[in-house]
């Protein structure tokens, strides 16, 4: 069977079922490979080794008592450093909560612990999930499992390269303009971004709160479907989830895409996009063509204005959430002896934010100032309505939409560190796909002449998670 770490999620859990292997089996080989290759990745900023034998312990016994468990009963999973997790500490890999500690859990992990969920531990980010490279941490970089010299992607960089490297079955993320597609796609696995809403984001630290969500990473389609099934839904504590149904996702697998309408943007083809990436990504709409599927080209105009509008908004709401972290409610204490308040506040921020929260803050909190606020912060937002009525209107024609994830493969690590510029505009084809608040699944579309992975997304109407899944489910069968 070779290793149990290298299963995917439906085998494991087969696994268990049919007793071949015990929960404990499974995570002493995840944890053998965090062991092995963290010390290069840096996947992985803490490692609950106590916690998660504790649980999958406990699953063993449960199924030696002859219990029906849920899928995820006993599967060991990541969970990005950004969502609140009970006595396991959560940094948002900033140094202003390097040792914070919450006393409650997000929703998603309530939702995976009612799944018997043994968490390995907390995967690496860009601090506050800032960035689009993993390297804006102050626990150092996440390395690409297919070149270390390369970044695994952003934010989540340290969810996609645990799971390529096998040091886990699945991992948690969030997607605020990329976030879980840059580095699904840069190291070469399955990153769901849902519709803004589908998942609760009660307990995750908030960047942006009219753009972020909370997806995860697979090694392959079913798993998506697995995962997203246990962490969708309403909570009360999250008003922006609706009370909708969550549809049995695992209904879209096995599926035919036969007379399924594909629109391809043509911005996403375009000026920018390597040729070696536009090219294997037509590959895989062709074998959907060659399937039955309806090939269209679709307008999506605005694309050009995303990345503007993002990095008005983003910055505006990302000033106004970490104003809470001042030293005093949170955050660690400044190291010098602050003469007064101001002081305090000044010493405390300049010690725990990095040069990328820094710079983002006091973009916010310039567009957001008096007399700049209807030029920059209002006008952003106007045109966001644009981005998301244009969406709307190629849905009217297609079911779903596909495109390369980043118009570039993984680059080198410090490449762009020196121009941030550059850096965003890794994120001008996932950016647009926030701002209208639709779900995207990231699937590899092969590699590159350098054996470099290439992803492709397959973009969705609001709330038709299970149309991603089938298209991508498909693509992984043929």
């Amino acid at each position: 069977m070779g290793k149990l770490n290298e299963l995917t999620i439906s085998q494991a859990a087969n696994g268990l079922k049919e007793k071949k292997f015990s929960s404990v089996d499974l995570l002493k080989d995840c944890l053998a490979a965090i062991e092995d290759k963290n010390g290069e990745l840096n996947a992985f900023v803490t490692v609950d080794e106590e916690g998660a034998m504790k649980t999958a312990a406990a699953v063993d016994k449960k199924i030696a008592a002859g219990e029906v468990l849920p899928v995820l009963a006993g599967i060991p999973c990541g969970v990005k450093d950004l969502i609140c997790t009970k006595g396991v500490r959560t940094t948002c890999c900033s140094p202003i909560l390097k040792d914070f500690v919450p006393p409650y859990d997000a929703t998603v992990i309530e939702k995976l612990k009612a799944q018997d969920m043994v968490m390995i531990g907390k995967t690496n980010l860009d601090e506050f999930a800032c960035g689009g490279s993993s390297e804006h941490s102050c626990f150092g970089p996440t390395k690409n499992p297919f070149d270390l010299k390369r970044v695994a992607g952003g934010s989540s960089g340290g969810s996609a390269a645990a799971v390529t490297a096998n040091m886990c079955m699945y991992t948690l993320g969030t997607d605020t303009g990329g976030s879980i597609r840059l580095p699904a796609s840069f190291c070469g696995n399955y990153g769901m971004k849902v519709t803004y809403g589908r998942v609760s984001r009660s307990g995750v630290n908030a960047m942006a709160s009219s753009w972020d969500t909370v997806g995860h990473f697979t090694k392959n389609t079913e798993d998506i479907a697995t995962v997203l099934q246990a962490i969708a839904g309403k909570d009360r504590r999250d008003l922006t989830t609706p009370d909708r149904e969550v549809p049995d996702y695992s209904k879209f697998l096995g599926q035919s895409v036969k007379g399924m309408k594909i629109g391809l943007p043509k911005q996403y083809f375009g000026e920018g996009v390597q040729k070696e990436i536009a090219e294997a990504v037509m590959k895989k709409v062709a074998i959907l063509e060659k399937a039955g599927a309806e090939v269209m080209e679709v307008d999506l105009p605005s694309t050009k204005y995303a990345v503007a509008v993002y990095y008005v908004s983003i910055p505006a709401e990302l000033s106004a959430n970490l104003e809470r972290f001042d030293g005093i409610r949170y955050g660690k204490k400044p190291l010098s002896d602050p003469k007064d308040l101001m002081d305090f506040y000044c010493e405390a921020r300049g010690e725990g934010f990095g040069d990328e929260i820094k710079r983002r803050i006091m973009i916010g909190t310039y567009v957001l100032s008096a007399g700049y606020y209807d030029a920059y912060y209002k006008k952003a937002q106007k045109v966001r309505t644009v981005i998301i009525n244009e969406f709307a209107q190629a849905f009217k024609k297609v079911d779903v939409m596909i495109g390369p994830v980043s118009p570039i493969p993984p680059f080198k690590i410090g490449e762009f560190m020196d121009d941030p510029l550059a850096m965003y505009m890794a994120d001008a084809l996932t950016i647009p796909v926030n701002a209208a608040g639709v779900p995207a699944l990231a699937c590899p579309a092969g590699k590159d002449k350098d054996g470099l992975p290439i992803g492709l997304q397959i973009i969705a109407p609001q709330f038709e998670e299970g149309r991603c899944i089938q298209v991508g489910d498909f693509l992984e069968k043929n």
